[in-house]
């Protein structure tokens, strides 16, 4: 089948042009004037841009479909905000769910809550126990009977890699932080291989309405409660029901070391031939979050003290990196702290830059560490959504840090001008798995119009603005940039390539850049086929 896209612009390796761009069978087969390319196809649909942008699809390189896809069954709150709203939301699912165990989900905000801590007793009043995931995955929401089942006393110690919340007296106050979630999260119904199953598919296809054509699942094991995504990719790619491009990260167990490679290996081998799925990366979480105190930082937290955690002994991190690194594994880090980030980039010195390694989040780095990404070939995986004032920067985390540790925080501009190559993804369901808000972020460094956080009092005043990108930038590190990470033949429009393309209903590089959050997606392709 042939097919003429035509009647708008078209982002391209050279830049936006007014060109058409031809199809044949799943494959861009030309790039240039309309007539010309017709002339080559004289029997071909015409896709009418209508004045809208063609795009490569977008590729996400740090998401989390299952577990989202697993969330949006249950009880969700990520759609709407404060206590009020929460409480109403789960009495609502538990009265549909009679017949449920347990009430779990996830959504919560940190921000809705006075210091950024519900309480059990929010969560008393149902007749079962409860479990809901916060919003960033690194906290859990729990009754006192989840409590009470789990054998959470004032007694219990906290694990090396978490922390049981407590109130003065040291009763556990329902709040469960990193490694301590799994103390109640493992309790809780696991779902079906058909669950997980419906859950990628679920995922997809809202991906797919996203214009997300490929993307790098971020945690491929069983981590804080999870279950192995593994058997659900493989089994997905090998029915044909994955028809995006996906790239797997394989959990590193923080308990282990070097007894693990050989693991590894055997699930990365499970995936080898396959078309849509590649268990290439393994990942890394090497702190936690700056809201708990959690991540790892150079210096200790104003107000509380402390300096995080670093979750793999940062002494044994070298030799593990080079390990993997030798084996032709890429390293996928989560780094939040500004320690994390530097003790990522210390254990890629002497790395293979070919194996494409890539650090996440990057929410502090220090300014000497920066022109390093660069220098070791190292690419800085952004995920712009956070970087805008709203409840949780300017209450939980600003005070925290102190200056001048705060201006660090997700220096993109800094990034760039040292020559840093860029990946980009969302986390989601930690924020929107829309590229587009992300790309509005990355530019403005303001909330998007339709966030959930856009009507707070600063969410319009742009966040350390010296670090906005372009907009070309973005949509490259959203495009060629994560379609590169994952090593996809896709992210480029030209020929040869797969026909991975986005429709956009208007041009974002001609709106106001306050206007960017307002584009959306038309027609989703994989293959040339609509998928969205």
């Amino acid at each position: 089948m042939k097919i003429l896209f035509r009647g708008g612009r078209v982002f391209t390796p050279a830049g936006v042009r007014q060109v058409a761009v031809l199809v044949n069978d799943g494959v861009i087969a030309g790039v240039g004037p309309e007539a010309e390319l017709a002339r080559q196809a004289p029997s071909h649909e015409t896709v009418d841009l209508a004045g809208g942008l063609l795009t490569p699809g977008f590729t996400d390189a740090h998401i989390h479909p299952v577990q989202a896809g697993l969330e949006r069954a249950k009880c969700d709150l990520s759609e709407v905000f404060g206590l009020d709203a929460y409480i109403a939301k789960i009495a609502d699912y538990a009265a549909k769910n009679p017949d449920k165990a347990w009430v779990d989900g996830g959504g919560w905000d940190m921000s809705a809550f006075p210091s950024g801590l519900p309480h059990r007793d929010h969560l008393d009043f149902l007749d079962r126990p409860a479990y809901l995931i916060q919003r960033d995955h690194h906290a859990a929401w729990v009754n006192t009977r989840a409590l009470d089942l789990a054998g959470i006393t004032k007694d219990t110690p906290d694990p090396v890699d978490g922390r049981i919340e407590r109130d003065p007296g040291g009763t556990p106050t329902g709040v469960l932080h990193e490694g301590a979630m799994d103390l109640v999260g493992l309790l809780t119904p696991r779902p079906t291989a058909q669950d997980m199953e419906d859950a990628l598919e679920d995922a997809q296809r809202h991906l797919f309405s996203l214009g997300v054509t490929g993307w790098q699942d971020a945690i491929v094991g069983s981590y804080a409660g999870s279950d192995d995504q593994l058997p659900t990719y493989l089994s997905a790619a090998r029915s044909g029901r994955l028809r995006a491009r996906v790239a797997g990260a394989l959990w590193w167990d923080r308990t282990r070391g070097l007894d693990q490679i050989d693991d590894l290996m055997e699930r990365r081998s499970t995936a080898e031939g396959l078309d849509r799925f590649k268990a290439v990366s393994v990942k890394i979480m090497q702190d936690g979050i700056t809201e708990n105190f959690t991540a790892a930082t150079l210096e200790p937290y104003c107000l509380c003290g402390g300096t995080g955690l670093s979750y793999v002994d940062p002494h044994k991190l070298k030799e593990y990196v080079a390990e993997l690194d030798r084996l032709r594994f890429q390293v996928h880090f989560h780094a939040i702290g500004e320690r994390a980030v530097r003790e990522a980039l210390d254990s890629f010195e002497g790395t293979d830059p070919a194996n494409r390694h890539h650090i996440a989040h990057l929410q502090i780095i220090e300014p000497s560490d920066v022109p390093r990404f660069a220098a070791l070939g190292v690419t800085a995986n952004l995920q712009p959504l956070w970087a805008t004032h709203h409840a949780q920067m300017d209450e939980l985390t600003l005070p925290y840090l102190g200056e001048p540790r705060s201006s660090w925080q997700y220096p993109f501009k800094d990034l760039l001008d040292h020559g840093t190559r860029f990946c980009a993804g969302s986390d989601w369901p930690v924020s929107s798995a829309d590229p587009l808000q992300g790309m509005h972020v990355a530019v403005n460094r303001t909330e998007p119009g339709d966030s959930v956080h856009a009507g707070y009092p600063t969410a319009g005043t742009p966040f350390l603005p010296g670090q906005r990108i372009d907009l070309a930038t973005a949509m490259a590190a959203y495009t060629s940039g994560s379609a590169w990470i994952n090593r996809s033949p896709a992210g480029v429009i030209e020929p040869g390539r797969p026909a991975d393309l986005v429709v956009l209903d208007r041009d974002p590089f001609e709106l106001p850049p306050e206007d960017i959050w307002t584009t959306r997606v038309r027609m989703t392709f994989v293959d040339g086929e609509q998928v969205g």
